[in-house]
């Protein structure tokens, strides 16, 4: 397998979300952060991850199970924002435009 082309960095907040997650739901976002954003983090023919209107700079979100991980991308970091279940999702989103 050849090294992953970007590095995928939580900030404090989505460290915190993480941590107040179900183990089994933590490991499952992880692995698909590491699996969906090392390697190509933009949603060309991607179905779990989209590119969000109306935020600038641009906001990704991508879809693990019953959560969502928002991220940004700077050069070679994508940095995931905060990690969300999908009811509460609306309202994070409001927070960070």
């Amino acid at each position: 397998m050849p090294p992953a082309k970007f590095r995928v960095v939580y900030s404090a907040a989505a460290q915190a979300d993480l941590e107040r997650l179900d183990p089994d739901d933590a490991i499952q976002v992880v692995t698909d952060a590491a699996a969906y954003l090392s390697d190509a983090p933009l949603p060309i023919g991607k179905t779990r991850l989209k590119r969000l209107s109306g935020f600038t700079p641009p906001l990704y979100r991508l879809r693990s199970g019953d959560f969502r991980a928002y991220y940004r991308i700077h050069g070679v970091e994508v940095v995931i924002l905060r990690v969300t279940d999908r009811k509460d999702a609306e309202k994070l989103l409001k927070r960070l435009r």
